[in-house]
C-alpha cells in the first residue's frame, strides 16, 4: 500500500468515543498536501491510527447541509 500524509487541521468535534478510547471525529483533514475537506472517522486517542470514514469536499458538505434539515 503506498504512503500517505494526513494533517488534521482543524479538530471540530466528537461524535462518540468507544471503551478503547477511539472517538468518532469531525475534522478538517489535509490528505497528501491537498486543501483539507471535512472528514468524519474513527481516531484512536493519538490520532496515530485511523479507521475508515469519508471526506467531504465544500460543495459535498453544503448538499449534506440541505439534506440534514430536511429531517
Amino acid at each position: 500500500m503506498a504512503d500517505f500524509r494526513y494533517e488534521i487541521e482543524k479538530e471540530i468535534g466528537v461524535l462518540s468515543e468507544s471503551k478503547s478510547g477511539w472517538r468518532k471525529e469531525v475534522n478538517m483533514v489535509s490528505w497528501n498536501g491537498a486543501a483539507a475537506k471535512l472528514d468524519i472517522r474513527e481516531w484512536s486517542p493519538n490520532h496515530e491510527k485511523m479507521g475508515k470514514g469519508t471526506s467531504l469536499n465544500s460543495d459535498e458538505v453544503a448538499k449534506l447541509k440541505e439534506l440534514l434539515e430536511n429531517i
